[in-house]
């Protein structure tokens, strides 16, 4: 039960079941203890379930050579993305208060006019420049969330290179 010997398809199960209890983790944080995420927290989870569904049809698939590569840059590719986010994220929480943006509209709200922002790429745009509510700091374990999202996509992005490239896989 070496975890260095497990195989391309044990490495992404575990990837997609972290992916999962990280989701499961941010629905408990919502609806139990009553931390609403802003717009940046949503993007994460939408990161967080991308690069679940990669190591889930990775794991499905089983792919040999070249195939492994495929996933393992996908993955990396949707971590990075999450990474930045969370990056963008812990930057505008690190702002002095005269610094930090006024709230802005709810998620919802911009996603149902995206026709008057500029479409989906205009909301984008909107959420990734931040807003109020993503500058509070809630902090678990005394690490804000983004920073622990940081942390797992890097964790999930070195997984995923670790899959591709492990020889007993």
């Amino acid at each position: 039960m070496n975890p260095l010997r497990w195989s391309f398809r044990t490495l992404y199960l575990l990837g997609f079941l972290a992916c999962s209890g990280l989701i499961a983790f941010a629905l408990y944080t919502q609806y139990v203890l009553g931390m609403d995420p802003c717009p940046l927290c949503i993007l994460q989870r939408v990161a967080f379930i991308g690069v679940g569904l990669v190591f889930l049809i990775g794991a499905l698939h089983a792919p040999r050579g070249y195939g492994r590569q495929i996933y393992s840059a996908l993955s990396v590719i949707v971590a990075g993305i999450g990474i930045a986010i969370a990056l963008r994220h812990l930057w505008i929480q690190s702002l002095p208060a005269d610094q930090v943006p006024s709230c802005g509209a709810p998620l919802g709200y911009l996603l149902e006019t995206s026709g008057s922002h500029g479409g989906l790429v205009g909301v984008l745009r909107m959420v990734l420049s931040g807003s109020g509510e993503c500058a509070k700091v809630e902090t678990i374990l005394g690490l804000p969330m983004p920073a622990w999202s940081l942390i797992w996509f890097v964790i999930l992005g070195c997984l995923a290179l670790w899959a591709a490239r492990n020889r007993h896989a």
